[in-house]
């Protein structure tokens, strides 16, 4: 697989991480001021949007597929490189068609991303070790992500209050800076994301192409083979239904607190960035109870008290309680995808390990567009605090999903003691 040991790929992981989300925290700020700025109405807006989610949609599973037989580091190189093409069109577009152009790489980006660099580590790490420990690399992973997002967002509010080029759209500044990280992170992922197992020549890289369908459709035969891995897939429904909570209706909520959405829309800036680092925070605390209650019964708690945090959203009347509970949500968020990821893992090979990767991310996809519909919904029926309240509900009865993971890991553990010799007296 590699020459690389389980520290220096650990490392380098990390290192890369930090690479691929630094950029998306430096746009995030901007990702719908600046289209509305250039010209885009707010029903265009929608639209550019969802251009991004259905080319995810369409090639989540072929891409991870492509990882998969090609191999991690030429399809993570090509996510960066559309990227970088991404940002030199949000950088330039003016008006619908640009932006819809550059939603839809954004989304063929997205797509090629989701799995590759996270696959190259844990193949490596269980290359020098069948044993090993990913939760650990992979909750540091977390924390990383939380924090590159967390610097971007905030960088990217310095560069706009500073307007360092005056000639240059200070909306446009964060784009730019964007743009020079990205083009970094595309020559650090060739030269760090050492593997041995990508194909060779183009008859080779045409073979692989070709064995894409048949990788997707060996891994989708997994889930009728596993209820582990099935069980879990779903877990990923829940927990895209429910992120609405948190993730779109966060702003509402703020509103309905403090009266004005001028200053709502004022306090969550630096709200939003100081919860991608309670995120980090999360991820990086949650091995130390996974080490005392094993991964899946750490993962159904943290879907439960995922859950209570949002309920808190729903029924603090002020806006610290709201805050608090937010911020606390995404301690949880943050905690919960290491210990997802590790279980997703644990059940599945190198062969497929991308493309199952893909599938659960892709199933978040419908799962979300649907909680927007039915939530949306109910706080308009209702009340905001109403719809977050049955997302609290939806997220946290995902728990028992866990289930069968835990059996698993229990016979697992029973089967090691089993083997173990007898002891000699």
């Amino acid at each position: 697989m590699t020459t690389l040991g389980p520290e220096t790929a650990r490392r380098r992981f990390l290192l890369l991480l930090a690479l691929r989300w630094l950029p998306t925290g430096l746009i995030i700020p901007i990702v719908a001021l600046l289209p509305l700025e250039r010209g885009v109405t707010l029903g265009q807006l929608g639209f550019v949007i969802a251009a991004q989610g259905f080319m995810v949609l369409a090639l989540e599973l072929p891409t991870g597929g492509l990882s998969d037989s090609l191999g991690r580091r030429p399809v993570m190189v090509a996510s960066g490189v559309v990227n970088v093409g991404v940002l030199a069109l949000l950088f330039t577009a003016d008006g619908f068609a640009a932006f819809a152009v550059a939603y839809a790489l954004q989304g063929v980006y997205r797509a090629l991303d989701s799995g590759p660099l996270e696959a190259w580590y844990v193949d490596t790490a269980l290359a020098h070790d069948a044993a090993a420990d990913i939760s650990r690399g992979l909750s540091r992973g977390g924390a990383v992500v939380g924090a590159a997002v967390a610097a971007g967002a905030l960088g990217a509010g310095g560069l706009i209050a500073l307007d360092p080029l005056p000639e240059v759209d200070a909306l446009a500044v964060p784009v730019l800076a964007a743009l020079v990280v990205q083009v970094v992170a595309v020559v650090a992922t060739a030269v760090l994301m050492a593997e041995t197992r990508t194909a060779r020549g183009w008859r080779a890289v045409a073979g692989s192409v070709r064995r894409v369908p048949r990788v997707v459709g060996e891994s989708i035969g997994l889930l009728r083979g596993s209820k582990v891995l099935l069980a879990l897939i779903c877990v990923e429904l829940s927990w895209g239904f429910g992120m609405v909570t948190f993730e779109s209706m966060m702003p509402i909520r703020l509103t309905e607190v403090v009266g004005d959405a001028d200053r709502a829309a004022a306090i969550m800036g630096p709200v939003a960035s100081a919860a991608w680092g309670f995120s980090a925070v999360g991820a990086a605390m949650v091995p130390l109870l996974s080490r005392r209650i094993g991964v899946p019964l750490t993962a159904a708690l943290l879907r439960v008290l995922q859950g209570v945090t949002v309920v808190g959203m729903a029924l603090f009347a002020g806006p610290v309680g709201l805050i608090a509970a937010f911020f606390a949500t995404y301690v949880m968020h943050g905690a919960s995808n290491p210990m997802h990821m590790t279980l997703l893992h644990q059940q599945v090979t190198s062969a497929h390990r991308t493309t199952v990767a893909s599938l659960n991310s892709m199933v978040s996809q419908p799962a979300g567009s649907i909680g927007g519909i039915v939530l949306m919904a109910i706080a308009g029926a209702l009340s905001v605090s109403a719809a977050m309240a049955v997302g609290a509900v939806v997220l946290a009865l995902a728990a028992p999903l866990y289930l069968p993971a835990y059996r698993a890991e229990r016979a697992r553990k029973a089967a090691t003691v089993d083997e173990e010799p007898a002891a000699v007296t």
